[in-house]
């Protein structure tokens, strides 16, 4: 009886994931985050940040093991925020064992890869609240919005 041959890339791919999983364990008490890091711009005012795959007790800008995608916090001149993203490295990262930080968990819950994140919803509604008090320029129009709203 002969066991039936896995394809290439599957022992391919488990060998690099399973050399990943070791080289995980070996570092010391650490594990693999997925973070934002600073991009090294010398722009004062001008912030770009990498999504990399890091050890935790690493410098936030210091060296990590890939980038994963990039992400520009200020709006253009069309009023969109800038973000690329990796998918199949982020998934091969978070197979491996990787953690997400926050920011990235809310951003790749906006792009859809993660449920979205409880504060994203909240920030929308407090975000929702505050057009609806610039628009009818008083609190009392904002309270008689809500009162309604409730009934």
């Amino acid at each position: 009886f002969a066991a039936p041959k896995a394809s290439f890339s599957a022992v391919l791919l488990s060998a690099s994931c399973d050399a990943a999983s070791l080289l995980l364990k070996k570092y010391h008490g650490g594990y693999v985050v997925l973070r934002f890091a600073l991009a090294g711009h010398k722009q004062a005012n001008r912030p770009f940040y990498r999504i990399v795959a890091a050890y935790n007790k690493r410098a936030r800008d210091g060296k990590y093991l890939e980038q994963l995608g990039s992400y520009d916090p200020l709006p253009n001149i069309s009023n969109e925020k800038l973000v690329s993203l990796n998918f199949d490295r982020i998934k091969y990262w978070i197979g491996c064992g990787a953690h997400t930080t926050k920011p990235v968990a809310k951003l790749l819950g906006l792009a859809g890869f993660f449920p979205l994140h409880p504060m994203t919803i909240t920030d929308a509604e407090r975000q929702r609240a505050q057009t609806e008090l610039t628009a009818t320029g008083t609190e009392d129009g904002l309270r008689e919005g809500r009162k309604e709203a409730e009934v």
